[in-house]
């Protein structure tokens, strides 16, 4: 953990305030935001269960589970852990239903149901699925797996390959399976699914790749294929109709998905939808965020480039686009939208409104009305420089023109670099506190584009863009964040960008992991360090709690890093694979020193 506060560093920066001498950011007089809650309600009324990614629908990812406080915290320790056999990026988390956890771990995609209320928690059945290994050659960026989702008897999950496949809870029989990406084209899938109304919600990854990206909805029940929407083209492709209403008016008109982009490159534009999920019920809107465009070098597809880069919601029932918005029109920086959308409901100037908080790859955290799309306020959450600020009349970005990239040209130190304020790693909200908690990126980039040409299957990227550390002496954070003021609260700064998930719970804690193996545990008002423990590998996951059969609260993450973060910026983290002779990165020359790959759940509890 950094002590520096750095802010006197970052002169010519965005600032989101300064911190103590400890590194963590001094608390702000009545920051807790009263009557903030939760939007909707988990599909489980047992609050010892986790049966969805985010473990409900808004995709809060906190817990009423109280046993484990700030002032026991101290005593927790290892209850029991379990090797998933498979290296590579652990992201994603588990599910438990009843007395059984469900697993599913990188590509070969195996799934394990464990039984809690055996000694030594054995396998009630595991599956090792078909997945072509032709995948693993056109993943962007590990072959990670996000998770799986239960509903109605089901565990529900996507394969690297393309696959989506269901099984039976109960034996682990394979159900169905449908083909829905073509790994020949780029696609791959790492997202996990959302179970909407019986009806499975999932889409693919690729947008490195020339890819088109998609949303699609299958049977719970049969896998029958019932809709696919895209993302880019044309209206009738992406289902839009009479009831799409933007909130801003440049983005209202016909064909915006065809016309926004010069000639036919929006059929190889990207736009994939490869992160998270949440669900109103109330007003019966999914929301989902869409990739970069493709390629990076902006120069071969001049205009706004809609729907890349971009917050969509729609009817789960049908597809339709009821309105999208774009965080950042004709990105130039691969600023991936696809980071979650939290749904709350907030008082702001005194009316309780229905929003959802979005922090983008672009380093704004945004609280919109997810109703209409109308952003109602956005925020620098991360030292930043490519914009000054975002214009509330037009929800555009007001760039700042030393930092647009074009080809033939190498941009220095934009900030923040490609992989964002924030990546896939999600935040977490707790309703007793009203506030958000992030984990961040601190890193910047020089940019140089250059020509490509678009081949199937291959990478369509048309740019460099290496990294280095962002101003101030870490390259990351974790801050809690007051979504209604739009200011940072708090923050621990990490020597390294915290890579990994957060949970929030009903006692008064947060927990987080770090890329160089820490599982941490910090008071959810103040940010003070309350207990840490250092396990196998670098986290990339999720942390997710539970109620065991004995009662016991328990708090379960993957060690296992990879990712993109670690496989592709990290230095040497591989030991077992002396003859790959791709290049290391250079990004984070140290964090070897720390960790190497793994593949291992830690459960812990009093």
């Amino acid at each position: 953990m950094s002590v520096r506060c750095g802010s006197s560093l970052i002169v010519g920066f965005v600032l989101v305030g300064g911190c103590n001498r400890s590194g963590t950011k001094a608390p702000v007089a009545g920051a807790v935001v009263a009557e903030a809650r939760i939007a909707t309600a988990p599909p489980t009324t047992n609050p010892g269960e986790w049966t969805l990614p985010a473990r409900d629908f808004a995709a809060s990812r906190y817990s009423p589970l109280a046993q484990i406080t700030s002032e026991n915290a101290k005593n927790l320790r290892v209850a029991w852990t379990f090797s998933t056999g498979v290296l590579r990026g652990h992201e994603g988390q588990p599910l438990v239903v009843g007395n059984t956890m469900y697993l599913v771990t990188p590509y070969p995609n195996v799934a394990y149901a464990l039984d809690l209320s055996q000694p030594g928690y054995p396998l009630k059945w595991k599956y090792r699925p078909e997945n072509s290994q032709a995948a693993i050659g056109v993943a962007c960026c590990d072959v990670v797996n996000r998770g799986a989702a239960f509903a109605d008897g089901k565990i529900v999950y996507n394969l690297l390959d393309g696959h989506t496949v269901a099984l039976d809870a109960a034996t682990g029989t394979e159900l169905w399976r449908v083909a829905m990406a073509d790994v020949n084209k780029g696609e791959t899938m790492t997202m996990a699914p959302l179970v909407v109304k019986n009806k499975v919600l999932v889409g693919s990854s690729g947008g490195e790749m020339g890819v088109r990206g998609w949303i699609a909805a299958l049977d719970l029940g049969t896998g029958t294929k019932l809709w696919r929407a895209y993302n880019i083209g044309p209206d009738s492709e992406m289902k839009v109709g009479a009831r799409f209403k933007p909130f801003y008016e440049r983005d209202r008109g016909p064909n915006l998905g065809l016309s926004t982009w010069p000639g036919d490159s929006w059929k190889t534009g990207g736009a994939a939808v490869w992160g998270w999920l949440s669900y109103d019920p109330e007003l019966n809107l999914v929301y989902h965020g869409t990739s970069n465009p493709g390629p990076w070098n902006q120069s071969q597809r001049p205009g706004d480039n809609k729907w890349s880069a971009a917050i969509i919601a729609r009817d789960p029932d049908t597809g339709e686009m009821i309105w999208a918005f774009q965080p950042t029109p004709h990105d130039m920086w691969d600023y991936d939208a696809v980071n979650e959308n939290i749904l709350v409901d907030v008082p702001i100037n005194g009316v309780v409104r229905k929003v959802l908080v979005h922090f983008d790859r672009n380093g704004f955290a945004y609280t919109i009305d997810r109703a209409t799309g109308q952003v109602l306020l956005a925020k620098a959450f991360v030292p930043m420089n490519w914009a000054s600020g975002v214009d509330l009349n037009t929800g555009r970005p007001n760039v700042n023109v030393d930092k647009q990239t074009a080809q033939g040209r190498n941009v220095k130190d934009i900030c923040p670099s490609l992989e964002g304020g924030k990546n896939q790693q999600p935040a977490a909200f707790s309703p007793q506190t009203g506030l958000f908690y992030v984990p961040t990126n601190n890193l910047c980039m020089d940019f140089e584009s250059r020509e490509v040409t678009y081949i199937a299957g291959t990478p369509y990227i048309g740019g460099n863009a290496p990294e280095k550390g962002g101003p101030g002496g870490y390259k990351g954070e974790f801050i809690a964040w007051d979504a209604v003021r739009g200011q940072k609260i708090w923050g621990i700064q990490e020597p390294f960008p915290v890579w990994g998930g957060a949970l929030a719970t009903a006692g008064n804690l947060v927990f987080y992991g770090t890329l160089d193996g820490w599982f941490k545990v910090v008071d959810a008002r103040n940010g003070a360090l309350l207990w840490q423990f250092k396990v196998g590998s670098g986290v990339v996951g999720n942390p997710m709690t539970y109620t065991g059969p004995d009662g016991k609260q328990y708090v379960a993450v993957y060690a296992g890093i990879g990712g993109d973060m670690g496989l592709l910026i990290a230095g040497d983290v591989a030991a077992n694979l002396p003859y790959d002779v791709r290049e290391r990165g250079t990004t984070l020359p140290d964090l070897a020193r720390y960790t190497s790959w793994g593949g291992m759940l830690f459960v812990f509890s009093l």
